[in-house]
């Protein structure tokens, strides 16, 4: 876990890892497509960075506007402004992706470009820059996995987010009892006089967890090597990341498949139509997400026992069916296929 990757000289202001990696799966993104767009004209190579570029500031927002409607209890006592510190942390990639793929339909729509193929190859580069992201998950910590015995299990350190689910219960994923039973004197608050105040024992989990450096060498011996040692978890982010760059690639030879049917001039079977290799984006992700929902640890359950995360991947299966359904009774469009300029 390494959130900050470096302080800028002579501020207060530091460089988030998590920003990094979603900069550098960004231009990886651009690289791709860009490349997979000359098959269709330099021209339409150039709409479709511009396309990307809107994308990424759509994906920001969304991912932001998920997180804080999924955790609005957290922003409820908190100043407006709160909602748009995005520097703060908390952003959600699904959030991301929905509010991306709108602006990019609007924008190709409005330009009148061949829809279904520039989504063909936008798809390719969102699981692409989804690797990425959840690599960036993984130095800042959010999204880890259920404590865990296997041997490629990891431990964050204490103070983490996962450290501070597995010392307090969650009621939200039906855990009455924290994994880790911490003495009292580990939650307070520090007052005016920056004093360590203990928290009442009946109400302690709603107080915060004392600062690392406030601990005695004692205590630190217990959170680092001792009985109070954070418990290993499962490498979710790293799963989820290599997923994202195997589904990259499914997509990709997909797409490669059908561009190179394009080019016979054949009939082209149903599923490598225009738009099926976004289509099955959909069905990748959701199909990957939902499973991974049940080595996560950190989304609160719904009704159904089920996360949101896991009802919005059922409802990204459907959509991805029925897009292929859909794009099967489209007529082909009159693009025609162009060999790879250099």
């Amino acid at each position: 876990m390494h959130p900050e990757l470096f302080r800028i000289p002579f501020t207060d202001l530091t460089v988030k890892t998590y920003g990094v990696m979603m900069v550098i799966g960004f231009i990886a993104a651009i690289k791709i497509i860009r490349i997979l767009s000359r098959q269709m004209g330099q021209q339409d190579a150039e709409h479709i960075t511009t396309a990307a570029l809107y994308s990424l500031i759509a994906g920001v927002a969304g991912a932001r506007i998920f997180y804080v409607i999924h955790y609005w209890r957290d922003f409820q006592n908190k100043g407006l402004l709160s909602i748009f510190a995005v520097w703060d942390g908390g952003l959600e990639l699904l959030g991301g992706v929905f509010l991306s793929i709108f602006v990019i339909v609007l924008y190709l729509w409005a330009q009148k470009l061949p829809i279904r193929r520039y989504l063909d190859i936008l798809a390719i580069g969102l699981l692409l820059a989804l690797g990425f992201g959840r690599i960036g998950c993984l130095f800042s910590g959010c999204c880890y996995g259920r404590p865990t015995t296997c041997p490629i299990a990891i431990r964050f350190p204490y103070g983490s987010l996962a450290y501070q689910s597995q010392v307090r219960p969650d009621k939200d994923r039906d855990r009455l009892e924290p994994y880790t039973q911490l003495p009292p004197e580990f939650f307070g608050y520090l007052n005016e006089a920056n004093q360590w105040v203990v928290a009442p024992q009946l109400s302690r989990f709603d107080y915060y967890l004392k600062p690392f450096n406030r601990l005695t060498e004692d205590e630190k011996a217990e959170v680092t090597k001792g009985s109070y040692r954070p418990l290993p978890v499962w490498p979710t982010e790293l799963f989820e990341s290599f997923l994202a760059f195997t589904g990259c690639l499914i997509l990709y030879l997909h797409r490669r498949k059908s561009f190179q049917l394009l080019k016979t001039g054949a009939p082209i079977p149903i599923f490598y139509r225009p738009g099926v290799t976004f289509a099955l984006m959909f069905i990748v992700y959701g199909f990957m997400r939902f499973f991974m929902e049940f080595l996560r640890d950190d989304n609160p359950f719904g009704a159904d026992k089920l996360t949101i995360s896991q009802n919005l991947s059922i409802g990204m299966e459907v959509v991805g069916f029925f897009l292929i359904w859909l794009f099967s009774k489209m007529s082909p469009d009159k693009f025609n296929a162009t060999e790879p300029k250099r």
